[in-house]
């Protein structure tokens, strides 16, 4: 059984960690441990001594936030992988930087960025997308061209997992109550259920998604929960869902929350425009398409501020790019 950590864990207990250990210099005490950020899959805590700060970070059987749903502990691992896939070819300066790795703790030590806010402010605010597309497109295919290791985690379980939330649930009928999300969204949502023209399309992608032949390193969770705003400084983080897979994975989902914030599908042009690498733009849409779906109708919601008119604008959208 590993130690769990989380903000109400004596300073103490956190010091004896070897992980700790290490990155702690001789005399140096932990001051405080703060929650740091959302933490969706993960606890996640900013840890400060009187010379410096660090994030911890540590997987758990469940999902954070959702503790009802099992989750991989192995997801740590994964993370950890793709960072140091990613240092082989030096810093990059928009990732964090790993101070330590402990596997048997499940717990990752990362350079503290500072107080930061994610990007979800693009909901609120589209005009943002135009300072943040194009070193977003170069951060994508930074990663997508870095040569991950034969060895890189398959993250299967993970996969599956996520496999559910995207390409399956939001397009039947489960326990999820969409009234309750707001009313009118259940009949928004009927003619993506039991649709078996569109469901043939999206369980030929989710196929794709699950299998394991893939050769490129994608982040597998390339939305604003995922980019850190610093002193006009955008960074990555939380790559826990990568895997070698296939790039428009990223950019389609990229796109779709784009969409989501701008109501414009142009938005998919723009990303083109900006990767300029030669992709598979029918299904970079497809995916854009299931991912607005999903962010719509799935269990996944995020911090929107919709009228009803304005999310079945928005699942036209995503209906047109999945049959197209």
């Amino acid at each position: 059984m590993f130690t769990y950590i989380d903000k109400n864990t004596s300073f103490a207990t956190i010091e004896k960690l070897d992980v700790v250990q290490k990155v702690l210099s001789e005399g140096e005490n932990i001051l405080s441990a703060e929650i740091a950020g959302e933490g969706n899959m993960n606890v996640v805590l900013r840890i400060t001594t009187a010379r410096n700060s660090f994030i911890l970070k540590q997987s758990r059987p469940f999902v954070q936030k959702y503790q009802d749903i099992n989750a991989p502990l192995e997801r740590i691992h994964t993370e950890y992988s793709f960072y140091t896939a990613l240092s082989q070819g030096g810093d990059r300066a928009y990732l964090p930087k790993v101070l330590g790795y402990d596997p048997e703790n499940y717990i990752l030590l990362l350079s503290d960025l500072g107080a930061a806010a994610d990007c979800t402010s693009v909901y609120k605010d589209s005009s943002e997308i135009k300072q943040l597309v194009s070193s977003l497109c170069a951060y994508a295919k930074d990663i997508h061209q870095t040569k991950a290791p034969a060895s890189f985690p398959k993250n299967q379980a993970l996969k599956t997992l996520n496999y559910q939330h995207i390409f399956a649930l939001p397009f039947i009928e489960n326990d999820f109550d969409l009234n309750q999300i707001q009313e009118g969204l259940a009949e928004l949502a009927k003619p993506f259920k039991h649709n078996p023209s569109l469901q043939n399309t999206i369980d030929q992608i989710g196929k794709l998604y699950l299998s394991d032949n893939g050769n490129t390193l994608i982040h597998g969770d390339y939305y604003p929960g995922s980019w850190l705003a610093v002193n006009q400084k955008t960074y990555v983080i939380d790559p826990e869902f990568s895997f070698k897979g296939f790039a428009e994975f990223d950019l389609g989902v990229m796109g779709a929350h784009f969409i989501i914030a701008s109501s414009s599908i142009e938005d998919l042009s723009t990303i083109i425009a900006h990767y300029n690498t030669s992709i598979d733009e029918q299904l970079m849409r497809k995916i854009a398409g299931i991912e607005i779906s999903r962010r719509l109708i799935g269990l996944a919601q995020l911090p929107l501020e919709r009228t009803l008119q304005e999310k079945k604008e928005l699942l036209d959208i995503a209906y047109e790019l999945i049959t197209a």
